[in-house]
């Protein structure tokens, strides 16, 4: 059967990666911590980001309206708008005081004379543009998604370098202060105030767990602030981790009260979801018992641990799997009305028994990322199953989509796959990607799974965080001097998709030859 008529098709973009790039510096904006740490000499130097930056990027701050009829043009109908933070307050809002109670949990409220003392603080031009942005999707009949937060962080909020350079004592801290949920409650508080009557969807955090384990777990991605493994980074994971579910909370409870108006065919004010990269995971010898135990703690950690804390509100932060009074918050449950899946690969793992992860982190047994497959390939090679790689490494696994669907479900939420795509510069995968991910997503709403939508990351090429701008991920090619859009091959495809609302064996012959 086909996709249903009122399927979403769409695109996702974040402001960080795609807003910069204009000749004049007009639409520069350098009040965040990715923007000083890319910028930062000893990252460059020791390769922890490209070196390239954003400030000359494809510019979408002030050639929007190209790229949204360029969407039009393939026949999309939704469109992911990301909202910086940094843009709508550059400097700090502390002095807004509101309602707050900070202990093992964060929780806020404001009222509308705080939202009225955070306009006096707010950057008018920025909220301007943003809804000259918004506005021009809605009059080209797009479904309009915002997402609050991608990744990047104010200064005033995050300096990365003085965290780094402190061993983390001192900041602005990010994530690992509890009152960075605070004041994050309060910035989407604002917006839903100032945009609810313009916006359809609403994203609070993308990919959150990324960021905890990125930044204290994971030096080798290059995220600020970029710590590695040990007890004191075990701590602030964690103390990330509970700040980024109490964030999410706290602008969700924001956003429903101060969004009190229908926008567009919505059936009701606010509808909040969040975006999750969910990867797949699998025992590299489902055999060996340690390898099977070791894909479970991964799971359970990267895939599960935000899901069951923002429905069930179940904060499992001994990461032990065992569901324990005190690690229930009812004020955290049902916080959630759909979720958004980021999927593009899964990895495959191998375990290893340990006494000090026992005791430090509740699991028995560490999880090993095994090369040659899955996230963790090399580029442009073949893969231990016989499949292609991605400029990025990333083996093309669309049966990934639908376990990543099959274990969402579980949570009782609609389903919207927020991104999906692949870092290709040379076009020559892209077309395959497309055909046989739609023609698995066609196969699992055929069966009767709650999947509305589909976003393709991206529309366009975009700067690719410490990767700079060598992954291409764009239907559209931007040639990074002169900021011209030239369509790729694969635009051709994806338009097809969407018009005949189905993956016919005349779009699979596009790929051929």
């Amino acid at each position: 059967m086909p996709f249903p008529k009122e399927f979403l098709w769409g695109a996702s973009e974040s402001g960080f990666q795609f807003e910069m790039g204009d000749k004049e510096r007009r639409s520069l904006d350098p009040n965040t911590d990715w923007y000083i740490w890319v910028h930062d000499k000893e990252n460059i130097e020791r390769g922890i980001v490209s070196g390239d930056l954003p400030e000359n990027g494809i510019d979408y701050w002030d050639l929007f309206k190209l790229d949204h009829r360029l969407a039009e043009e393939l026949g999309m109908n939704a469109y992911r708008v990301g909202i910086e933070w940094s843009r709508i307050f550059p400097n700090s809002t502390r002095e807004v005081d509101v309602d707050i109670r900070i202990g093992k949990i964060v929780e806020m409220n404001m009222d509308e004379g705080d939202l009225e003392k955070m306009d006096k603080l707010a950057n008018k031009k920025a909220l301007q543009r943003y809804r000259e942005i918004i506005m021009d999707l809605r009059r080209r009949r797009f479904k309009v998604f915002i997402c609050i937060n991608h990744f990047t962080l104010p200064l005033w909020i995050h300096n990365p370098l003085n965290m780094r350079g402190s061993g983390g004592k001192q900041g602005p801290k990010g994530w690992v202060d509890p009152y960075t949920a605070v004041e994050f409650g309060k910035y989407a508080g604002y917006l839903a105030y100032k945009f609810g009557d313009i916006v359809d969807l609403w994203v609070t955090l993308n990919e959150p767990i990324v960021v905890a384990e990125a930044g204290f777990m994971l030096p080798e991605a290059g995220f600020p602030p970029g710590f590695s493994p040990g007890f004191r980074s075990l701590r602030m994971f964690r103390g990330a981790l509970k700040n980024l579910v109490s964030a999410h909370v706290a602008a969700y409870n924001m956003i429903r009260k101060f969004d009190d108006e229908i926008s567009g065919d919505c059936d009701k004010p606010a509808w909040v979801g969040i975006v999750h990269n969910l990867i797949p995971t699998k025992a590299v010898d489902e055999s060996r018992e340690v390898d099977a135990k070791a894909a479970e703690v991964f799971d359970r950690l990267h895939n599960r641990f935000l899901l069951q804390a923002i429905t069930d509100g179940w904060l499992d932060l001994n990461f032990n799997g065992r569901k324990e009074g005190k690690e229930v918050y009812t004020s955290f449950s049902n916080k959630v009305d759909w979720i958004g899946i980021n999927y593009y690969s899964y990895l495959a793992c191998r375990g290893r028994r340990s006494i000090l992860a026992k005791i430090f982190m509740g699991f028995e047994v560490l999880p090993k990322i095994v090369r040659g497959y899955g996230i963790a390939c090399d580029p442009n090679t073949v893969t231990e199953r016989g499949r292609p790689t991605s400029d990025f490494g990333w083996e093309l696994y669309p049966e990934g989509l639908y376990d990543v669907v099959r274990s969402v479900e579980e949570f009782g939420r609609p389903i919207i796959i927020t991104e999906n795509g692949i870092a290709d510069a040379k076009d020559k995968l892209r077309g395959r990607f497309l055909i046989e991910h739609l023609e698995m997503l066609e196969k699992i709403i055929d069966e009767g799974h709650d999947v509305r939508g589909y976003l393709h990351w991206a529309l366009t090429d975009n700067y690719e965080w410490a990767h700079g701008f060598r992954m291409k991920f764009g239907l559209v090619e931007v040639d990074l001097a002169t900021k011209e859009r030239r369509k790729r091959r694969s635009c051709k495809i994806m338009k097809s998709i969407i018009e005949k609302r189905s993956v016919t064996e005349e779009i699979r012959r596009m790929i051929e030859g």
